[in-house]
């Protein structure tokens, strides 16, 4: 038995698919309402703010992936996101599972310097330090050898279906509504970005690999990046037509963020954006060579063949 905690996503539905196709038809759903992505799925409603909700969940699971995604709400964050961390911990542990989280990089520093496994915690913000706390509950338990678990993490998301991310909302939405797409604060800097599909399926590779455990794991990206310029000007070369954006300055951003709860929410996330994100993979790639990583060309051309 393999348990998604965490199950509505798109990163959690794609990685159940990639667990049917390659590893198990045996799959537990866990979240408030789960809904079946494959016809033998096992659906499991719980919350997980409940210990014994969580530890129920968790039972008789070989393996248990966290892809638990919450709102842009710092005080839900606080409030929730390491009472779910040490309800999995505290579950995993006493039935002797194996978890497999799913991270993200708020917790890094937000300059230009190469972001690797090593690279050390600066977060910018409460909801960095908030997934920094996260990372270091479960790095306790892998050093003290009480638990077998990896990290998976990865960067901004772009991607098809219900991916949820600044970029999908920023630039593919405002495809898809014929409306001027949006950037925010520079269009030069270079950005990593990881086709969805591409993050969970390197997931599921990890939580079936035995030797990947108890360490953590960039997910892969296309390494040739782009700036938003140059990609903005890709997705107008295959759409097309040329696709016209404007650049969201700090000030402007800030004053929204007066009356709009959302830009509220990303202000701690805007220094990313004015310097070149280079989150590196290559330790995923040098392990699993055969892995085909999707290029943004390809990603790009994916989505707009569902517009």
């Amino acid at each position: 038995m393999q348990t998604i905690l965490g199950a509505n996503g798109q990163i959690a539905e794609e990685l159940t698919r990639e667990l049917k196709r390659k590893y198990t038809s045996s799959i537990r759903l866990v979240s408030r309402h789960p809904k079946k992505v494959n016809d033998t799925d096992q659906l499991f409603p719980a919350d997980l703010l409940n210990a014994e909700m969580t530890l129920k969940a968790v039972e008789d699971s070989e393996i248990a992936y966290l892809t638990v995604g919450l709102p842009m709400d710092t005080a839900a964050w606080s409030a929730r996101f390491p009472v779910i961390m040490q309800n999995v911990i505290n579950a995993c542990k006493q039935q002797h599972t194996k978890l497999v989280f799913f991270d993200n990089t708020y917790m890094y520093p937000q300059n230009n310097n190469i972001l690797t496994e090593q690279t050390a915690f600066k977060p910018v913000g409460e909801k960095g330090s908030v997934r920094a706390r996260l990372a270091n509950m479960l790095n306790k338990e892998i050093d003290s050898g009480n638990l077998n678990a990896v990290i998976c993490r990865a960067p901004e998301f772009y991607g098809p279906d219900k991916t949820q991310s600044l970029t999908n909302s920023l630039i593919f939405d405002k495809i898809k509504q014929h409306k001027t797409l949006n950037v925010l604060l520079r269009d030069d800097t270079l950005r990593t970005l990881i086709w969805t599909p591409d993050a969970s399926k390197a997931t599921a590779l990890i939580g079936n690999t035995p030797d990947a455990y108890n360490q953590t794991w960039h997910l892969p990206c296309d390494d040739n990046r782009l700036t938003y310029k140059q990609f903005i000007g890709l997705a107008s070369e295959i759409y097309g037509t040329k696709l016209n954006y404007k650049i969201r300055s700090k000030w402007i951003l800030k004053f929204g963020s007066l009356f709009s709860k959302q830009l509220r929410e990303i202000q701690e996330l805007l220094p990313r954006y004015a310097y070149d994100n280079l989150f590196d993979s290559s330790k995923f790639k040098n392990r699993f060579s055969e892995f085909e990583v999707t290029s943004y060309r390809k990603g790009i051309e994916m989505i707009l063949k569902q517009f």
